[in-house]
């Protein structure tokens, strides 16, 4: 194998043994705290100690293997606010290293990788190129450069081997779905990562990337609230693009002022639903290492590997379906959601009962402000994941049609942001403003 095939092994046994490693070192660890149990230590002192070691090995094999492991502990960390803080203590730190950080890939296999994509002479392209990464991810990471006009720039470059190995972990790491479940009361992460690995191809693709990051920038060029960076040049696994220079959302969500986690968390929302009428695409991935809050107040915009693409903008039937619920027009939504086929045609279901379903879910656009907790979103996700409570038992009658599963996940994706976040802003008019048939 070249050296610039180590980086991320092509084989699965390296990566298929860290994997392994999880299930068998919980399995330690309880038979440990068995132990320390019958010594005379409390059930929750124990319990406690074995969740901390669980997260921080679990959260270490993620990051160390880059690829498919690093990319569910990221989107993981996404929903990290749905758990209990009693549970997600011990896990929060490590969640939060997973949004902005990864171990490089060494110089040479930068090198060998930019003299393939950008030439031999890719060193005349740049006045200056740092070989320390500025920031890793899950299958590629980025340096920053001097383009030879002068711009300071970002070069994105993907693994070596990112493919086979991120197909390799994800379909290893669903084997797995019990340990995760542990750790995620209620989620369901086999759903998550059938998800990940459909949408593998596309996020391998920098040409695919660079084009909706050009799509973006020009729908978003001199706007006064969201910046997207110019891309300068690009090929199959190189991206150049303007750099951004900013705070990262994931320093937000850990230190950040009142009004910067108010700003970022209204910004957040701003792009999610503008983004399909003004560009034609949903940012699909709101995760918080893909963006940065600059000094002028804008969302800086630095990823845009998961993209879906909506010419006609967000469905208007979702606009319509919310303002009805929110208007207690119960036998309306009903009638709307057979038709969109959330409800399938053989499903006996009540009018009012959907409705007190799903009107906690609208509380942030139900009056002119709202504030994200994690509190808010653990209420929620507590009251659809008691299997014995009504709520439960309806949502598993209800159907989430294909062509809304991504617009789904990650509106869920980016709520679990802004109740990190825990931030405070009009949403209510942003929707109003963007989302086809709410505003009446």
């Amino acid at each position: 194998m070249t050296d610039t095939g180590r980086d991320i092994p092509r084989g699965t046994v390296s990566r298929t043994a860290k994997l392994a490693s999880l299930p068998l070192g919980a399995a330690g660890r309880a038979t440990l705290g068995i132990g320390k149990r019958l010594s005379g230590r409390s059930s929750d002192e124990v319990n406690a100690e074995l969740q901390q070691r669980t997260a921080e090995q679990l959260f270490a094999v993620l990051g160390q293997l880059k690829g498919g492991a690093m990319k569910l502990g990221q989107q993981l960390s996404i929903f990290e606010a749905a758990v209990p803080d009693e549970v997600a203590g011990p896990y929060r730190e490590a969640l939060v290293k997973l949004q902005e950080a990864a171990p490089p890939m060494p110089v040479k296999t930068v090198h060998a990788v930019l003299n393939q994509q950008l030439g031999g002479r890719w060193r005349e392209r740049f006045r200056d190129f740092d070989d320390a990464p500025a920031a890793a991810a899950s299958i590629g990471q980025v340096h920053r450069a001097t383009w030879r006009d002068g711009r300071e720039v970002a070069v994105k470059i993907q693994y070596p081997g990112a493919g086979p190995a991120l197909m390799a972990d994800l379909t290893q790491l669903a084997r797995f779905a019990r340990l995760f479940a542990a750790l995620f009361p209620g989620m369901d992460v086999k759903p998550l990562i059938a998800e990940l690995k459909d949408r593998v191809v596309e996020e391998l693709d920098y040409g695919l990337e660079a084009d909706a990051q050009r799509a973006f920038a020009a729908a978003y060029a001199g706007d006064p609230q969201i910046a997207v960076p110019r891309v300068v040049a690009s090929a199959p696994k190189v991206i150049v693009s303007e750099w951004l220079e900013g705070f990262p959302l994931s320093r937000v969500i850990a230190e950040g002022t009142r009004e910067q986690r108010d700003r970022a968390g209204v910004l957040l929302a701003e792009l999610h639903f503008s983004g399909p009428q003004r560009a034609g695409l949903l940012h699909a991935d709101p995760h918080p290492g893909n963006f940065r809050l600059l000094a002028d107040g804008r969302l800086g915009v630095i990823d845009f590997g998961a993209t879906a693409r909506l010419p006609e903008g967000l469905p208007e039937p979702i606009g319509r379906l919310v303002r009805w619920a929110l208007d207690g027009r119960a036998d309306d939504v009903l009638t709307d959601l057979r038709a969109e086929g959330f409800i399938l045609p053989s499903v006996e279901v009540d009018a009012q009962g959907v409705l007190d379903y799903l009107l906690p879910f609208l509380d942030p656009i139900a009056a002119p402000r709202f504030k994200f907790t994690r509190r808010w979103m653990q209420e929620q996700a507590a009251r659809i994941g008691d299997p014995r409570s009504d709520a439960s038992r309806l949502g598993r009658q209800l159907n989430l049609p294909p062509a809304y599963l991504l617009i789904h996940r990650v509106t869920i994706g980016s709520i679990g942001v802004l109740c990190q976040l825990d931030a405070e802003a009009p949403y209510r008019g942003v929707v109003e403003e963007w989302l086809p048939g709410f505003a009446a």
